[in-house]
């Protein structure tokens, strides 16, 4: 499952494709920061470290897998 099928299963109300920045938009605020985490981990069976867990990473897809790519 991809980056962006994650949030929408989380958020099936919000068009994540048309927001530049998620946090500042509003879209996550840190409980959903933290429930997509745990989905991310579930979904792709990786654990994120706390240092990751930032709202600079979770400001858009490209941003959520740039963080991603050093747990592959």
């Amino acid at each position: 499952m991809d980056v962006l099928a994650i949030l929408k299963e989380l958020k099936d109300d919000v068009d994540f494709e048309i927001s530049k920045d998620f946090v500042e938009d509003g879209l996550l605020d840190s409980f959903d920061i933290v429930n997509l985490v745990g989905e991310l981990e579930d979904n792709m069976d990786i654990e994120i470290s706390g240092r990751d867990i930032v709202p600079e990473n979770f400001v858009s897809v490209e941003a959520i897998e740039n963080m991603l790519e050093k747990y592959k």
